[in-house]
């Protein structure tokens, strides 16, 4: 391999779940595709030992592949993104879940993929969530059945957006999305939907249906530690404050995206929010019906309660409760071939 600019920086925050990152590893480095470096962010976790043991064990079996940083601090979610984005090398940022896996062949579908269009800014991945062993899929998300580009400004941005709120497999343009970076959304637990909005702002994006990334389903959120975090999250576990906070801090972003870009994209990602509103409800289903509608009405206050389809999913995924609402949403994602789209206009690019 020459020692030019490599493509990829497959970049992985690291805050412990240590015993997956092995799996992880040995995904990406079985692709056939090579031009890639791996940069791996380890911030301050109490699993911070065994994640430098394997680190550095992967580091001398595959020299100059992998650099692996300890924050001296724990910077967050968000505060990680930006530094490793800051420490990547490559023409690409292909991010990774610690816990996840990359699928055979990805980087080349990816890097064949950028090739056949100019001015690529994002790639827009297919996905697949599994339960305990990648054997156990129990759901694809493919938002397009072949290969579309998407042009810079507001379409890319307005299908794209709500898209990238799940950090595996983000793929976007390094320099781009390093040029956007700000501490301003700190604590949002998504800053990668203020970069991919930046990036798309004067780039294009390819949307592949290739599945590229397996998302583990099993694993409890960690956020919640970090000084910028600490008060809005609980380690373990999604409250309803922690769904509020994460969604305000979505309305933050596409606010100041309007500002900054004069776009007005903020009604137009509102309502692709209320249009799939379910998995920012799914695990508050369990709720007493006096707190679900506490929820329901502070949604409200925030401009969803213009929506239609923000009231139906309310008041429908209470009703048959997460097994049924799954169930049923499973079964139309069988007949359509794609992940589940309820209430869009038909005239946005077959979203």
């Amino acid at each position: 391999m020459s020692e030019s600019r490599r493509k990829f920086s497959i970049c992985i925050p690291a805050y412990n779940r240590a015993v997956h990152l092995p799996a992880l590893l040995d995904s990406i480095y079985a692709q056939n595709f090579k031009d890639f470096e791996i940069v791996i962010c380890e911030d301050q976790s109490r699993e911070r030992p065994l994640i430098s043991e394997i680190a550095n064990r992967y580091a001398e079996r595959y020299p100059k592949t992998l650099t692996y940083i300890e924050n001296s601090e724990n910077l967050g979610y968000d505060a990680n993104v930006r530094n490793i984005i800051a420490n990547a090398k490559g023409e690409y940022c292909f991010f990774m879940g610690n816990d996840d896996l990359m699928c055979s062949g990805a980087l080349a579908t990816v890097a064949a993929g950028i090739s056949r269009h100019k001015n690529v800014g994002l790639v827009l991945k297919s996905y697949a969530w599994f339960d305990n062993t990648p054997d156990k899929i129990n759901q694809v998300v493919r938002y397009f059945n072949e290969e579309r580009v998407l042009q810079a400004g507001k379409e890319a941005i307005s299908i794209c957006f709500r898209r990238v709120g799940v950090l595996s497999g983000l793929i976007l343009h390094r320099d781009a999305a390093e040029k956007a970076a700000t501490s301003e959304f700190d604590g949002t637990l998504y800053y990668q939907m203020h970069i991919t909005s930046e990036v798309l702002a004067e780039m294009n994006a390819v949307c592949l249906p290739d599945v590229l990334v397996l998302s583990r389903n099993s694993e409890a959120p960690e956020f919640g530690n970090s000084s910028r975090e600490k008060g809005k999250y609980t380690p373990g576990v999604y409250t309803p404050e922690a769904r509020l906070n994460m969604i305000s801090g979505i309305i933050r972003i596409v606010t100041a995206l309007d500002h900054r870009r004069n776009l007005d994209m903020k009604d137009e990602v509102m309502r692709d929010y209320a249009n799939y509103f379910y998995p920012y409800i799914r695990d508050q289903l369990n709720l007493p019906i006096k707190k679900f509608y506490n929820l329901y009405r502070n949604f409200g206050k925030m401009g969803f309660s213009r929506y239609p389809m923000f009231h139906l999913y309310f008041i429908v995924c209470y009703l048959l409760g997460q097994n049924g609402f799954d169930k049923v949403t499973g079964i139309i994602r069988k007949k359509l071939g794609t992940s589940l789209q309820i209430g869009l206009r038909k005239s946005r690019v077959n979203r």
